[in-house]
């Protein structure tokens, strides 16, 4: 098991520095001047060549790309013209628009695109994997029809839609919550909870539609096999059986989807963060991609595709948990 570790460990590294390269390529080598875009649109000529010195932008671009991964784990140091700017490690950079480093942007961001996917994550596993069980318990019958149906709806429902009809039922109709606006954990446990309530019942009733499925297609394929038909031969209790035997092996996708999916929402949370004001990860990609800020938009991709290959790694440790036979192949 110790050697699977290892492999997926590796394999990760080698993705992480594959995409750090396509990113820096694909914003930095790409047509167009990162110093006029750094300098402004009212720099002269001097001021531009002043700031393409300052950020190394004459360098060959396999020794820029360097700089950028150095800065990432070690720091790097940003002439001011006057003096020597130094920026700690994690360092992306420094915004185009405020001079202000990347990394305390992002750091200023993190917690509330985090609440944001812990909170849905946890109401699409509770109720996904509770109507897919539910559903295939009760196959052929009115529930599984009924079931079936809300979640087709539910995938087809876009989140500002379903965020928007929540809005004007409990706060607008109902007034039992109160309209969204984001309160930090650390100052005010309760308010927070309260003000993420909707966001995350948007964003997690539409990620439960895809569990559910999942999870009920999951469950019926276990329930087929040899081994469970197996122990019903041998008069095991139903409950037994389900909850000892078919439900672990049924889980075990939904476990390795649930990580990659808690990864891929740092980056996939913009239109939910956008309609409840929440200023996080995705609402600073969108503020940067319209000012054209390039280091901002870089680091906002590498952190949202490095969240994504870690949380595909916790995945790979989760299904080896739920299967064994996995870090046996």
């Amino acid at each position: 098991m110790t050697l699977y570790f290892l492999r997926r460990a590796l394999g990760a590294l080698v993705v992480v520095l594959v995409l750090t390269a396509v990113v820096y390529a694909t914003f930095y080598i790409a047509p167009g001047d990162p110093a006029r875009l750094a300098c402004g649109p009212r720099c002269n000529p001097e001021q531009i060549r002043q700031v393409r010195e300052q950020l190394a932008l004459g360098d060959p671009v396999y020794v820029q790309y360097w700089h950028f991964l150095q800065g990432i784990v070690a720091g790097h140091d940003y002439s001011t013209g006057t003096g020597v700017l130094h920026c700690d490690a994690p360092c992306f950079g420094l915004s185009y628009q405020n001079d202000q480093q990347v990394t305390d942007l992002l750091v200023q961001r993190l917690p509330a695109t985090a609440s944001l996917a812990a909170g849905a994550m946890v109401v699409w596993l509770l109720l996904g994997t509770g109507t897919g069980l539910l559903s295939a318990l009760r196959r052929g019958g009115a529930t599984e029809r009924a079931l079936t149906w809300l979640t087709l709806a539910g995938t087809a429902t876009p989140v500002f839609v379903s965020g928007l009809g929540l809005l004007m039922l409990f706060c607008a109709h109902l007034e039992w919550l109160p309209f969204p606006s984001y309160v930090p954990l650390t100052d005010d446990p309760e308010q927070w909870a309260w003000n993420m309530l909707l966001p995350w019942a948007a964003l997690g009733l539409l990620e439960s539609a895809k569990y559910a499925r999942l999870t009920r297609s999951s469950m019926l394929e276990t329930l087929a096999e040899d081994h469970i038909r197996t122990f019903r031969a041998y008069g095991v209790s139903e409950r037994a059986l389900i909850g000892r035997h078919a439900l672990r092996g049924a889980l075990a996708p939904v476990i390795a989807l649930s990580a990659a999916d808690f990864g891929s929402m740092f980056g996939n949370a913009v239109v939910t963060e956008m309609m409840f004001g929440l200023p996080g990860i995705g609402q600073l990609l969108v503020t940067a991609t319209r000012t054209i800020d390039l280091p901002v938009v870089v680091a906002v991709v590498t952190v949202t595709g490095a969240a994504v290959v870690v949380a595909n790694i916790v995945a790979d440790v989760l299904y080896t948990v739920a299967d064994r036979r996995v870090a046996l192949r």
